[in-house]
């Protein structure tokens, strides 16, 4: 199965599939709370996503919402109509649970697919947030695709100021010994919503989250890392930078 960064978009096109994760509607909500006045993005989400060409499926890779407990009004008015509208667009539309997912079900039309946070699988390609392991036929897949991570790539300028971009991790398996067959290769998915900001990936100290991303099953440190634009910046082992503490001198 073919599987291809859809150009400029925190979105991937498998086969006649569209892929995407970590929506996180509703969290212009929790950033009033901290000060922040935001108008919603979540429509302008939904218009990137009716964008993509060429394909009549779409799958989230977990995180409709962002409250994790609970809900809040935001995710109550606008998630419904968010995927009644895609339901216009595509013939298909599935929801791998996420961590933020509880009691998602309550939010969705009927005709939108729930699929357990064990993952999906579909031919050679497997699809699962992130937060927990994969069952045993979703790890028989040729490609684990995940999200949960929100990965970006941090860049440091000579005088140690700091920029971040989204970006794509692709890596190997190099080890099992939980499941009977693991895949070859993963792909981690940037957030779909640019306002979640996201989390450096080539830092020294930090981790990857989730259970599988922090196993020896996978060689994070030669992972691959691509800009959105498709840029290949080389494996993460040779882009790992200290990130400085400095003052507010300038």
């Amino acid at each position: 199965m073919d599987i291809q960064p859809i150009y400029g978009m925190p979105a991937l096109r498998v086969g006649n599939m569209a892929v995407i994760g970590d929506l996180h509607i509703g969290i212009e909500s929790h950033l009033t709370g901290k000060g922040f006045h935001i108008p919603t993005r979540t429509w302008d989400m939904f218009d990137n996503i009716i964008k993509i060409d060429e394909v009549s499926r779409l799958i989230v890779i977990g995180d409709i919402k962002d409250s994790v407990p609970g809900s809040n009004k935001q995710e109550y008015r606008e998630i419904p109509e968010f995927f009644e509208r895609l339901l216009e667009r595509f013939d298909i539309v599935d929801v791998v649970r996420g961590n933020h997912d509880t009691n998602i079900e309550e939010f969705l039309p009927r005709r939108v697919r729930v699929h357990p946070a064990s993952g999906l699988k579909i031919d050679d390609a497997g699809f699962v947030h992130g937060h927990t392991w994969p069952s045993d036929k979703v790890m028989e897949c040729d490609t684990l695709i995940t999200a949960h991570n929100h990965p970006t790539v941090m860049f440091m300028d000579g005088i140690g100021r700091t920029s971040a971009e989204p970006c794509w991790v692709r890596g190997s398996f190099v080890k099992n010994g939980k499941y009977p067959a693991v895949p070859r290769s993963f792909i981690i998915v940037p957030a779909f919503n640019r306002m979640l900001g996201g989390s450096p990936v080539n830092v020294e100290g930090t981790g990857l989250l989730g259970p599988m991303m922090n196993s020896d099953m996978v060689d994070i440190d030669s992972a691959r890392l691509f800009l959105l634009d498709g840029i290949d910046l080389g494996m993460r082992s040779s882009l790992m930078i200290r990130e400085k503490r400095r003052s507010n001198d300038n």
